[in-house]
């Protein structure tokens, strides 16, 4: 690995204010001015208190300033889901695909300073290109620090005031997280990072991102420990062990001597924590491999679950686990929210954890007790050779669902009788059932696949929802999608797993599915397979949906827009109303003291299907009606933030796409 970096350039050094931010209450947003936390503040509200854009003047909003990141890297960037941190007047993020840092001028986007780490070869083997974005942390003083997880998966520390390494910490500023991770061998490109981590009372806390598990090479795979390191020094305080030892709680889940082998089971999504209280909230991954637990019998703690740590130990306080042996790919992909609410006239401390299934598990922060019974119900079996399932699996009694879960032929495609026809003929060649239906193997009993619903990438996946403390309103993002799951036997050459997935395509959908690459100029790839191309599944195919947390009941329900381009082009599609369809894209959310504003989304895949719009849109909160909408040069790939310099008030979402280089775009009022 080559050391060799670009400490800074700083030509406007003089003119960064000094950074001398509070630490601020995470469940309450951001405050004052300021968005310090990926979330706005710990608790992930992505709210902040700033009201100077309101529904009478929000009308009037425009781009003022752009900030392209095309030439950070060695090829521009087209997937940039940061949300770049605000403090006093100066954003900073990371940037372009080889993850550099940057700070911005807020109120001009003129660039202050970058930092380049070089990792060589561990770099360019990165388990993941894409990442979120950073922490701050300030001693409330002189000493203001931003903390970055490279892609070659190495955690540094820099001078927020200058973009300089801070030679102290670690070793050079560096910190090689692949070391301490229980495994003879990590080899560079098999974990990484693809959120930031979170800084709750000096101790810096992460997971890990892994290479996709659908069809891994081998049961054998790298565990993704949660680790917390001291914000000053770099050292490593503690380490919480997500498939537990021997000895330690839970390792009797990992049946056969499976906690020796099987790895993820991390925290790739975005975390929170409780600055008061001293916890921080980890959402966790499933383990090896997506589709098949047969190599590890048992309920898998602490896959799938909500782990409440003590942050300056690493102690577990409580957990819950959402996913008992999941074989559906149903890790939890957002980020925890927390509020304070007050439920049947008593004050609650809460965490929301929103998810892929559609359900918002809602527990108190401080007990881990459900504010509402989530019930034990019996699941289906499967008869897939070897694998066993959990006889049962947690259902919330509230809030209810905010997704459509399973698939019947009440939920198929129904815009037309004709199509509405086709697709029951196309939905009766696989196997269908309620949530938590199991896989099958390919082609069992005539059937080619299970259906799953809500699909792989979830009905909620990293950009999560909001919450309104004010209100205890939630607003969570989802999308109707599904994923047809046949397991095939790979074969040695191939994996020495015992399944992996392989099914479905469009056209004959026994085909082999292609697997799409990113990339602006590829072709889109259709990966529907209901009528003529079109989704199997009716809408809205995404949505914004208020829940209630004083109450646990639905506010509201809203499309995400209006259906892709590809939708109203249809031949067979031609004056049917398509604006109220919701795009199968994922809202990005943040709430102000005045209005919940959400970019329709971006289409980051490269599936021609897989939708994405460049508007902008102002919500009114209670009531779930548009005030406002405007177009973006492009799509929103990450959440949008606000923040204010010289009494300004600024919105800055990162835009791109297929086609379009990642750039920040701020908005503001004349």
């Amino acid at each position: 690995m080559s050391s060799m970096h670009f400490e800074a350039f700083a030509p406007l050094l003089l003119l960064i204010p000094m950074l001398a931010s509070q630490p601020v209450l995470g469940q309450q947003g951001a405050k004052g001015g300021d968005w310090p936390f990926y979330g706005g503040g710990a608790g992930s509200t992505k709210y902040s208190p700033l009201d100077q854009i309101t529904a009478e003047n929000v009308n009037e909003l425009e781009i003022v300033w752009r900030w392209k990141a095309n030439n950070f890297g060695q090829r521009p960037d087209y997937n940039w889901q940061a949300t770049p941190l605000a403090i006093n007047g100066v954003l900073y993020t990371t940037a372009g695909s080889r993850r550099d840092v940057v700070a911005i001028d807020g109120m001009t986007g003129e660039t202050l300073w970058m930092f380049r780490f070089d990792e060589g070869i561990r770099g360019d083997r990165a388990a993941r290109s894409n990442n979120r974005g950073l922490a701050y942390w300030t001693d409330g003083k002189a000493d203001q620090r931003i903390l970055f997880i490279s892609p070659g998966f190495q955690l540094l520390a820099l001078n927020a005031k200058d973009g300089r390494r801070i030679e102290d910490f670690g070793t050079d500023g560096v910190i090689d997280l692949t070391l301490g991770l229980d495994r003879d061998v990590v080899e560079p490109g098999q974990i990484g990072s693809s959120s930031p981590p979170i800084i709750i009372n000096d101790v810096v806390v992460m997971g890990a991102a892994l290479q996709p598990g659908g069809s891994p090479v081998s049961k054998n795979n790298v565990p993704g420990h949660i680790r917390g390191y001291d914000v000053r020094t770099g050292k490593r305080l503690w380490t919480f062990r997500t498939v537990p030892h021997p000895g330690e709680f839970g390792n009797e889940t990992w049946e056969d001597g499976s906690w020796e082998y099987t790895g993820n089971t991390s925290a790739w999504a975005p975390l929170s924590g409780d600055e008061e209280l001293g916890y921080v909230y980890i959402p966790t991954e499933m383990p090896t491999g997506d589709v098949y637990g047969g190599h590890r019998p048992g309920d898998n703690l602490f896959s799938d679950s909500l782990v409440c740590l003590d942050a300056k130990t690493g102690e577990r306080v409580w957990h819950f686990q959402m996913v008992h042996h999941d074989v559906w790919d149903y890790d939890l992909g957002s980020p925890p929210i927390l509020g304070n609410v007050t439920v049947d006239g008593r004050d609650r401390k809460i965490v929301a954890q929103p998810s892929k299934q559609g359900f918002l598990y809602v527990f108190d922060r401080v007990t881990g007790e459900p504010i509402w019974p989530i019930e034990e119900r019996p699941v289906e079996q499967t008869d897939v050779p070897g694998e066993r399932l959990s006889p049962t699996q947690p259902f919330p009694t509230k809030p209810l669902s905010y997704a459509v879960q399973g698939a019947t032929d009440d939920d198929l495609f129904d815009l037309t009788p004709e199509l509405n026809a086709e697709a029951r003929r196309i939905a009766a060649q696989y196997k269908r059932g309620p949530l938590f239906t199991p896989p099958i193997v390919r082609d069992t009993g005539g059937m080619i696949a299970t259906l799953v619903v809500p699909n792989m990438q979830g009905a909620s996946n990293w950009p999560g929802g909001a919450l309104d403390p004010e209100t205890g309103i939630a607003y969570i993002a989802s999308v109707t999608r599904l994923n047809d799951v046949g397991l095939i036997a790979p074969g040695p050459d191939r994996s020495d797993m015992d399944y992996v997935i392989g099914s479905g395509s469009t056209g004959d959908p026994r085909a082999p599915r292609p697997r799409p690459q990113f990339s602006s100029l590829a072709a889109p790839v259709n990966r529907n397979i209901g009528p003529q191309g079109l989704p199997l599944l009716k809408g809205p195919w995404g949505r914004i949906t208020a829940i209630n947390l004083n109450t646990g009941d639905h506010e509201w329900m809203i499309p995400n827009g209006e259906a892709p381009d590809y939708m109203k082009e249809h031949p067979a599609l031609q004056g049917v109303d398509l604006s109220n369809a919701g795009n199968p894209a994922q809202a990005r959310i943040l709430i102000t003291k005045s209005l919940l504003f959400h970019g329709v989304g971006a289409d980051l895949s490269g599936i021609g299907t897989a939708g994405g719009s460049p508007l902008f849109r102002a919500i009114n909160k209670a009531t779930g009606e548009i005030v406002h909408q405007m177009e973006l040069p492009t799509g929103v790939s990450g959440t949008p933030m606000t923040y204010t310099v010289n009494g300004r008030q600024f919105i800055v979402a990162a835009i791109g796409g297929r086609g379009h280089p990642a750039e920040l775009v701020a908005l503001a009022v004349p």
